[in-house]
């Protein structure tokens, strides 16, 4: 009997501990003064008010007619009309310069994600002639400006006969991926231990085998942010589709964009809702990855 009464009697007791506990003050923090955290929240509701403000503007505006648009008076909407979309979708050459955005934009993510994980993975995992200076070269070529590389570039793409051509941008826009990618992606597979390979080969696998069924999908998280990256720099960049790109029906969103805002004429209204139409493909991008981008960004921070 005695040792049945034992847990009873002793409930009391770890109930008033545990209500201390819940008492007591945690070490290394204070409670934040009112003033203090009414200047914080209002800090933070400007932020995001300025952040959130041009993309609202945008989004407004892309559903007023043009003299709304220009018009000196600060109002919401003024005579809703999807006429700036449909004249954009059915009268420009938007549709077009979707698809080759779209073509440029998966052939650099797939391409870039290829070239990124395979190399990161061999630095990582090889010891080769030639690998810290691979490293450093991959680091020194995110130093230069695009300014400065768009010439030699644009030389090399004029000897190949690429210009105005889509796989001119496609490998543009991999010399910009592919080195920082590698750079982020050896750092991910630097944090796997390298026991699962060792058991992976015990079991017959081959340095690809391991690559690929053991190794990859354990750097989900960094292949996602890798895939994003890419996309989003073939899906944005305007320099290079400027100098390589000649002809309308060749033409990219980011450069074909340019078309509504001639120099005596600029049409903010088609504009505005263009760019709305350009975000739908990177949203989806966005929705997809974005589970994994903060755990993939944050790949090869610490060591442990």
């Amino acid at each position: 009997m005695s040792q049945l009464t034992t847990p009873a009697a002793a409930t009391p007791a770890v109930a008033a501990t545990a209500a201390r506990g819940r008492g007591a003050k945690r070490p290394g923090r204070s409670r934040r003064s009112p003033v203090k955290s009414v200047l914080l929240h209002g800090t933070l509701i400007l932020a995001s008010l300025i952040a959130i403000g041009p993309i609202a503007w945008v989004l407004l505006s892309s559903f007023k007619p043009g003299y709304a648009v220009q018009s000196t008076d600060l109002t919401l909407v003024t005579d809703p009309t999807l006429a700036n979309y449909s004249y954009v979708l059915s009268e420009t050459s938007f549709p077009k310069w979707m698809l080759n955005s779209v073509i440029v934009a998966a052939l650099t993510m797939i391409i870039g994600i290829f070239f990124s994980a395979t190399t990161g993975y061999a630095v990582s995992r090889f010891n080769f002639p030639g690998r810290r200076p691979l490293m450093m070269v991959f680091l020194v070529t995110q130093m230069f400006p695009v300014a400065i590389l768009i010439v030699p570039i644009y030389t090399i793409m004029a000897r190949l006969g690429l210009i105005n051509t889509l796989p001119s941008l496609v490998i543009a826009y991999l010399t910009i991926a592919v080195p920082f990618c590698a750079w982020m992606l050896k750092g991910y597979f630097d944090s796997i231990p390298t026991s699962l390979d060792e058991a992976a080969a015990l079991d017959g696998a081959g340095p690809f085998g391991i690559f690929w069924k053991v190794v990859l999908p354990l750097a989900r998280p960094a292949i996602a942010v890798t895939a994003f990256y890419t996309f989003l720099t073939a899906w944005g960049e305007v320099a290079y589709a400027s100098a390589f790109i000649q002809t309308d029906n060749k033409f990219t969103l980011a450069y074909g964009l340019q078309q509504f805002v001639p120099q005596f004429n600029p049409q903010w209204e088609y504009l505005t809702a263009a760019a709305v139409l350009v975000t739908v493909p990177a949203g989806l991008v966005f929705l997809f990855a974005q589970r994994h981008l903060v755990s993939g960004l944050t790949a090869g921070g610490t060591k442990g």
